[in-house]
């Protein structure tokens, strides 16, 4: 199993624009060959002397794959390129960072 955590940066103001194109998609992705978690996420201010200031126009992607090959897979699905297709122009930037859990 591997783990994802995806950063979306939106353009400001096209947070919610973004949600909806990943609430459409994120059920269809569920269904997807080797996908066992696949949610969006926003920052919230918890008080934690740790935590820097909360972002308002970031989207945080939690993922967990069965394998990083199904990963490649999702990454060519019709799903995610039509996020992509309907996100272009609304998103600053993209970071994916893909962990592999110790025991």
């Amino acid at each position: 199993m591997i783990q994802v955590i995806a950063e979306i940066v939106t353009k400001p103001g096209q947070r919610d624009a973004v949600l909806a194109a990943f609430r459409e998609i994120a059920p269809a992705v569920q269904q997807e060959p080797g996908c066992l978690e696949y949610g969006a996420a926003l920052e919230i201010p918890a008080g934690l002397p740790v935590q820097p200031p909360v972002r308002d126009n970031v989207i945080v992607v939690v993922e967990k794959w069965a394998s990083l090959e199904l990963l490649h897979q999702h990454l060519q699905a019709a799903p995610l390129q039509s996020f992509f297709e309907k996100t272009q122009g609304v998103i600053e930037s993209l970071t994916v960072r893909v962990l592999n859990p110790v025991d």
